[in-house]
């Protein structure tokens, strides 16, 4: 059994290059606030784990573990790796740091996810995230790689079972709004009017295909971090706050699978099934299955990818809520939206707090904590007890899902 003892998320709407700020300080930033807010100090972390995508390429920083012994000399001699799996990066982190205290190497793991991306152009960020899809043999004549990838999920869906627009901009709607409620959200004070939200090439100008600006998540610069315990070490850090230990939320159900890199391999080999992505569906059932959850009604809150508005389309009928291909059901319905069958990105997600690559996996961790915990504030899911997280790395390349709760 392992236990989420808490963590700390940065602003998402800093630029750290503008602030000074470079990976290392960041890095300092996110631990140091991270124990503050959890009551630990550095001699108490047994592990470190850092999820981070692209790091060489933004920072030209590699060997990102060894950050840890820059925040704190009691972190000399800590053992710690770094993991990459694009933008499931942080969420495979949490995977490891998991699979050591199970093993009982470990019992108190720090897990930091960050990311720097807004110290370039947009083209040049652009190429380099291009790193996750396959490289020289798929989508060379886009001039920006994910947002044609998911253009062309977005076809896909409309050949398989039709797709209306208005449908995938009030997804984009709802996580703006919820992101004005988010004090760390990246776009919390952006303002739209009414045509915004429309197919207007003005308001809302096409970036590639299908794919339009508020289809978007985010380039942002961010950190997040959570610390994780065996049952043991949860115990007596719960007896030591005066707290029962069953007010710790515990990381009930996991599921990891990945598939070819290859977007066109993965379209292909599901011609035949209900699902576009049947990984996705595998993975999100395997998370539920081990943590003895037989039915959708007991998840109350998703924090899901949506790197685009495809992607939470997508999420929707692959989570369960409607059967493949009816994903606007729920749109149309307000499932989805906070007070609705099943809110999803209360925090405003990919879209509206934002996206630092390494760093989202362990923020939805976090803010499932937030949300069984009832500490997520003006986003807050009434009575949530049990999230589920879904976190994609390239176009389903990689797929992580957490069930989390009290």
């Amino acid at each position: 059994m392992v236990y989420i003892l808490g963590g700390w998320q940065a602003d998402f709407a800093d630029n750290w290059a503008r602030k000074g700020m470079d990976l290392a300080d960041a890095f300092s930033q996110v631990v140091g606030k991270g124990l503050d807010s959890v009551g630990l100090d550095p001699k108490d972390i047994e592990t470190g784990h850092v999820g981070n995508f692209v790091g060489e390429l933004f920072a030209r920083q590699g060997l990102l573990g060894g950050f840890f012994g820059l925040v704190h000399p009691d972190f000399d001699g800590l053992p710690t790796a770094r993991h990459e799996a694009a933008c499931a990066s942080g969420s495979v982190a949490i995977l490891a740091a998991t699979a050591e205290i199970e093993a009982g190497r470990y019992d108190l793991a720090c897990v930091v996810g960050l990311e720097q991306m807004r110290n370039v152009g947009g083209q040049t960020a652009a190429e380099y995230l291009g790193a996750a899809a396959w490289t020289g043999h798929e989508f060379g004549d886009a001039t920006y790689v994910w947002p044609r990838a998911f253009s062309d999920l977005a076809e896909e869906y409309e050949r398989r079972y039709g797709l209306k627009y208005e449908h995938l901009m009030r997804i984009a709607e709802i996580n703006f709004a919820n992101a004005k409620r988010n004090p760390n959200a990246q776009t919390r004070q952006w303002a739209f009017n009414e045509k915004s939200f429309t197919a207007d090439d003005e308001a809302n100008p096409v970036v590639e295909g299908r794919t339009r600006k508020q289809d978007c998540g985010q380039v942002t610069d961010g950190s997040a971090v959570i610390f994780l315990a065996s049952e043991k070490r949860a115990a007596a850090y719960a007896a030591k706050r005066g707290i029962p230990l069953e007010s710790l939320p515990r990381i009930k159900g996991w599921g990891h699978r990945s598939a070819p890199i290859s977007y066109s391999a993965k379209v292909r080999a599901s011609a035949d099934q209900d699902y576009v992505f049947p990984q996705v569906r595998r993975a999100i059932e395997d998370a539920r299955r081990r943590a003895g959850v037989s039915d959708l009604g007991q998840v109350d809150v998703v924090e899901t990818h949506d790197c685009f508005t495809t992607t939470e389309y997508m999420a929707i009928d692959h989570l369960g809520l409607t059967a493949p291909g009816e994903a606007w059901k729920a749109i149309e319905a307000g499932d989805i939206e906070i007070g609705g069958r099943l809110p999803i990105n209360p925090s405003g997600g990919l879209i509206g707090l934002g996206h630092p690559v390494g760093a989202t996996g362990v923020r939805m961790a976090l803010d499932a904590f937030k949300q069984v915990t009832g500490q997520a504030g003006d986003y807050q899911v009434e009575g949530a007890k049990t999230c589920q997280t879904l976190n994609i790395g390239g176009s389903t390349t990689t797929t992580v899902s957490l069930v989390v709760g009290v």
